[in-house]
Formats: C-alpha cells, structure tokens, sequence
C-alpha cells in the first residue's frame, strides 16, 4: 500500500519521504531499484494487460489437503531458516519476546553484548516457560520451580540447589536453536544441531533485500489471528492483484492500484511483484517524476517459505503465514514497521492509524474471503485447482512448495 498526497495518514507518507541519510538507512529513502522496473510496468499498464506465466497450472486439491502433505511441511519448515522476529522488536540489550511457531514457544532474546538469541522456551527442569509477552529482562524464571535464565540462556539460579546434587547448571540451560541476524531479522531453524546460513537460503535476493536497510526501521506493533485456510492457499493472495477489484474494492488497495496488471521476477525461490499505482504513468506528463519503482508500485516480496514483505514509501507490512496443525488451517501474524522511527507519541499514533487501515484490508477483506476458499477445498469433488497465466506468482508460490514436497503438478 502507498499513500498520494491528500490520501489519510498523507502526512505521515510526506514525513518519511523527507530524509536526508539515503537508501537502507531506515531514515531516509527507499532503496534505488532498477528504472526498468518502473519501464516494464509502464508497458503492461498501457497494453492493458500483465506479466504472464506460458501456460495454465493445474494444482492437485491434495496440495492443500491431504495430512501427508502437511507432515512433509512441517518437517520443510522445521529444517530452513525462518524469520522468527524482526530486528527492531527486540533492538535493546535484554529486550525480548516470546512466539510461538508451528506449535512451539520461542523465547527470543538480545544479550548485555548485543547478540540476538533464540532458544526453546522450555525449562530444562519439568518444561514449563519460563518467558512469556515481551519486555526487557536480565532475568526470565521459570513459573513453576523458579529456575532462572540469562539473556544468553544460561541457568543462573536454582532454588533448593541442594535438591540437584550433581546436575552441573553450565550444562543445562535453554536449548539454543540455530540463528542468525541478517537484513532486519532474527532468523532462526527450528531444529537444534541445523546449520543455518541465511545468505544462502537468500541466494540471489540476499543484496536487494539488505539494500533496503529494515534494520534501520521502526517496530510498530503485530497481530495474530487463525483462519480457515490452508496457509499456501492464504499465501497466493499476496502474490497476485487479479482478486483486488472484488475484495479491495472499497479499501486503499483496490482505489491506488491497477488490478490484474504487474511485474514478476523470481530470485531463486523467492520473488518480486511490483503491482502499479493508477498513478504510475504520470511520468509521462511530468519530466521531473521520479521513476523509482517505490512511487510507482507496490514492491512486494515472497521470501520463501512463508513471510511476505510489502513495501512502501513510508513503512513494511510483515504477513507471516504458517499452518495451524490442520490442512485447512493457517496462522497469521501481521506485523508494520515505520522507514523513520517514530520520535513521538503523535507519529506513533499516525503510523498506528495507517497500520489500522492496513490491518483492515488484511483481516476483514483477505481473510474474510478466503476461508470459503478452505471450504471449498475441503469439499471439492473435483481433482485440481486452476491457476491462470496471469497469476504468474502464484504459479510461482506453487511451484516451489511443489517441488519441495515433492508434488507433481499439471502445466
């Protein structure tokens, strides 16, 4: 979502465009991407048409509903790195938050040092957490004995010491998970002994998402809500605009863009849509228009397996997208970040406005909609969903998570 002069919360938008300390600062403008890009939407939104993939997909309804799929993906998504929290959430020695993914509790942490940790929130005594909410501590006991934890995971306090002659503290403190801070994010895999190399698993998107310096950026706040919808299903409507006229129409997403038209480029498995603004051919009647791609279209990015980035000239929307235990049901955490971190309460509260609209669109148009679409592959008698041309991202989405769970598709 972007926002024109006059829009709500225009003032806002105006306020973070005016920084002086450049691209990937988080103070000042977005990152330069490349003017073709602006040129290649240019093209499709005067054609009156789109980037197309060559052929229709037909996807197998078990994609999206059979248990054994859904045990191939948990165990996926147990073995790759995962941004389990964004930078900027725990930005102080010992902030911290705790967040459950795939059913298990996590307690991320940022040491005295400045290191960010993840760990298990489990107590190594009887198991309960010893964490919960999010705060800064140097301390988290656990509720149930009162065994107590560091920052950095070390168990420093066991009451009635006595009791547990011989278990050596040095060697029981939280399990920490393989992690790593990269780009914004404290990434992480679920599996204990994993390696994790987030350069890698970013590949060819490893720079142009750094370029957009969101470590720099301000934490706002986050929801979490379930629905009815299997989360690769939930997961396609961020990857196309042909759905935004019926279930946008009403709201900023349906009146700034132009449905059914933009621009797709894959970085390995992960992805780039640039969905136009109504107002991106303005370049044509206005010599001094900047044709960064940011004023021109949404940037919105697939960084597989399951977190959708959406950019804009004045902040990021966070959409994590993970299955809820059930083939047709899906947790979602949407979360907003400010380019300039707000330095008072009014900006706070302005940035909490346009996060409102935002979470709107998301919660009561998206999210809305598609659990007819879980219900409708829950009872569908016939065997595939089609996927069109013009939802080449989609196709996209698919055809990864396909391939990694080793599902044959038609087209």
């Amino acid at each position: 979502m972007s926002l024109r002069q006059g829009d709500p919360e225009a003032d806002v938008a105006r306020t973070d465009r005016a920084g002086e300390d450049g691209a990937g600062t988080g103070t000042g403008t977005p990152p330069p991407l490349d003017r073709a890009l602006t040129e290649r939407a240019l093209r499709v939104v005067r054609a009156g048409t789109t980037e197309m993939a060559p052929d229709v997909l037909r996807v197998p309804l078990r994609y999206y509903r059979d248990p054994e799929v859904l045990e191939a993906e948990q165990a996926m998504l147990r073995k790759v790195p995962l941004a389990i929290v964004p930078s900027a959430q725990v930005a102080e020695p010992n902030d911290y938050v705790v967040r459950a993914v795939l059913g298990t509790s996590l307690l991320v942490t940022r040491d005295g040092g400045g290191r960010a940790h993840v760990f298990l929130n489990y107590c190594r005594h009887r198991g309960a957490r010893p964490a919960a909410g999010q705060g800064n501590a140097r301390r988290h006991a656990c509720p149930y004995h009162a065994w107590t934890y560091d920052p950095e995971g070390r168990l420093v306090g066991i009451p009635g010491a006595a009791g547990f002659t011989g278990v050596d503290p040095a060697d029981h403190g939280l399990v920490e998970l393989p992690n790593e801070e990269r780009h914004g994010f404290v990434w992480a895999c679920l599996t204990a002994g994993e390696e994790i190399d987030v350069a890698a698993h970013l590949g060819p998107l490893d720079d142009e998402l750094g370029s957009w310096g969101l470590e720099g950026y301000g934490y706002l706040t986050e929801r979490e809500f379930e629905s009815g919808v299997n989360w690769k299903g939930a997961l396609e409507a961020f990857a196309e605009s042909y759905h935004f006229p019926y279930v946008h129409g009403q709201s900023l997403i349906g009146q700034n863009t132009i449905a059914n038209t933009g621009v797709h480029d894959a970085f390995g498995p992960h992805h780039r849509i640039g969905f136009p603004y109504r107002w991106v051919d303005d370049v044509a009647s206005d010599p001094d228009a900047s044709w960064d791609p940011v004023d021109r279209m949404g940037v919105i990015y697939w960084i597989f397996p399951n977190l959708v980035v959406a950019n804009s000239p004045v902040g990021v929307e966070l959409i994590d997208i993970l299955p809820a235990g059930d083939p047709t049901r899906c947790t979602v955490r949407h979360g907003w970040m400010a380019r300039v971190p707000p330095t008072t309460e009014e900006e706070r509260e302005g940035y909490l406005a346009l996060y409102e609209l935002v979470h709107a669109a998301v919660r009561d148009e998206d999210f809305t909609m598609l659990p007819s679409c879980g219900d409708g592959v829950r009872n569908a008698q016939h065997d595939h969903m089609v996927i069109g041309r013009n939802e080449i991202g989609v196709q996209h989405v698919v055809r990864v998570l396909a391939g990694e769970l080793g599902i044959e598709l038609d087209g």
